[in-house]
């Protein structure tokens, strides 16, 4: 019986394969992931029909190496994510947040919410279904939610809006009714939370293409992955790209660290609000 033999990763191939993970998207790959790295890649060098890492490495740096950059990013990022995970925050959003959203949407003003790593569109649906219960009409407003993410075949998973009933397991029942509809063995998103939804491929670590601010911004369990001064970094664009006063939800494990601390103020468990230069002093 012929056993397959996998391709082995060398130090060198390895170093020049996580710098350009990490050039391309701040997240840090150290010699402890070198297992995981080598599982996830060896599929992609199948799909290409490569035998072994060298060559895999003069495609990622060669002239036509972009694309292949970008399918490398979606095989190493990992994706786990749940509906109402860290339920604390949809509750802060719903109870803290959205009361004043609410008031200025209906004034006429333009309320922007973000998923700055919606995966495969969990999160992303969990705010739009915690905006619509609190704000019914919705629809009639200028209400919108921007749901991204570096890996464009979770953005495309996120964007079709069917779950598996296993991944709905937990989900309130009064929910699955009514921003559900069955599809199959699986359920689809109702057309009232895609209407308030616009989804994107986006590269945190890229330039971003927004020219107005947002008044929430979620990224949780995203900053885990970069490196300090990336993380640092994120911060700061985070406090631009909000309104003062506009909310930032992270991951349970996070926490802002350096100038951040005088961007923003602690509002509850990983919640924040950013400061105006004045308040912060």
């Amino acid at each position: 019986m012929l056993v397959e033999t996998q391709p082995s990763l060398t130090p060198d191939q390895f170093n020049r394969i996580a710098k350009i993970v990490h050039d391309d998207s701040g997240i840090v790959l150290t010699e402890a992931k070198r297992g995981l790295l080598m599982a996830r890649l060896n599929r992609r060098l199948r799909v290409l029909g490569l035998a072994e890492y060298g060559a895999y490495c003069t495609l990622l740096d060669g002239p036509d190496g972009s694309e292949e950059r970008r399918k490398m990013l979606s095989a190493v990022t990992t994706n786990v994510t749940a509906f109402f995970r860290e339920a604390h925050h949809f509750e802060s959003l719903a109870s803290q947040v959205l009361p004043p959203l609410i008031e200025t949407a209906r004034k006429g003003g333009r309320v922007r919410l973000w998923s700055a790593a919606c995966s495969s569109g969990e999160e992303a649906y969990s705010i739009a279904m915690t905006v619509l219960e609190a704000f019914p009409d919705v629809a009639r407003y200028d209400l919108l939610i921007l749901a991204t993410d570096i890996d464009p075949l979770m953005v495309e998973k996120a964007e079709t809006g069917i779950y598996s009933e296993a991944s709905l397991q937990g989900l309130d029942p009064t929910r699955l009714r009514t921003h559900f509809s069955p599809s199959g063995n699986s359920y689809e998103i109702r057309a009232s939370l895609r209407n308030i939804m616009r989804f994107a491929e986006l590269n945190l670590h890229q330039d971003w293409p927004f020219a107005a601010k947002f008044d929430v911004i979620f990224c949780r369990n995203v900053v885990i992955y970069f490196d300090g001064n990336a993380r640092r970094l994120l911060w700061q664009r985070f406090s631009n790209q909000l309104h003062p006063g506009g909310h930032l939800f992270i991951g349970h494990s996070e926490r802002l660290d350096g100038s951040a601390s005088a961007m923003f103020r602690l509002a509850g468990p990983t919640h924040y609000i950013a400061t105006t230069p004045e308040s912060a002093r």
